[in-house]
């Protein structure tokens, strides 16, 4: 995972805007509700330090159903922007689980006594990788399977989004062909 640190978007940047009424996406011609990019800085703020947001991550990194031994954090040069890296040696995410860790309260964790994760509400993700940088870059891999994730605030102002939109694009290495259902 790359975590990009940039300057906040304020209330007059580029996709700030909320939606106008009668606009945004429908279902059977109902409108849907829909979450405004604003709201990925906003969210970040529940985290008062940066230590907050990264033991949010390192407890991701080793729930028991990931089985990471090993995690790095590094800071690294990319196109001239320092990132925060994350690695670690767990066991990935099908395309269909990181759709669900990169959606606002959805949650997979399950409490034990002999470990209690840090939060268990679908949101420590996107608040802690937010409080750390604007863009997160989630590159993961189960069985044969490649998927990259992108929560990026960049990327919402950049397109002029009226809604949070994040790309998740699954890869087979085994037939080199883009995964078309996202499940495995």
């Amino acid at each position: 995972m790359l975590l990009y640190r940039g300057a906040p978007a304020g209330p007059g940047a580029p996709g700030s805007a909320l939606a106008r009424p009668g606009s945004g996406p429908q279902a059977f011609g109902i409108r849907l509700s829909t979450m405004s990019p604003r709201y990925l800085q906003s969210n970040s703020s529940s985290h008062t330090r940066p230590f907050s947001a990264i033991a949010e991550l390192l407890d991701n990194a080793v729930d028991p159903d990931v089985s990471a031994r090993t995690v790095f954090i590094d800071v690294e040069e990319v196109k001239n922007k320092t990132c925060l890296t994350f690695t670690d040696d767990g066991c990935g995410m099908t395309p269909h689980k990181l759709h669900r860790m990169l959606s606002f309260g959805f949650t997979d964790k399950v409490i034990k006594k002999s470990q209690c994760p840090i939060g268990v509400f679908g949101n420590g993700f996107k608040s802690g990788s937010m409080r750390l940088g604007k863009d997160a870059l989630v590159f993961t891999k189960n069985g044969g399977t490649l998927t990259v994730g992108l929560l990026s605030q960049t990327y919402l102002e950049c397109v002029q989004a009226q809604a949070v939109i994040v790309p998740i694009v699954p890869f087979n290495q085994q037939n080199n062909i883009l995964s078309g259902n996202g499940k495995c």
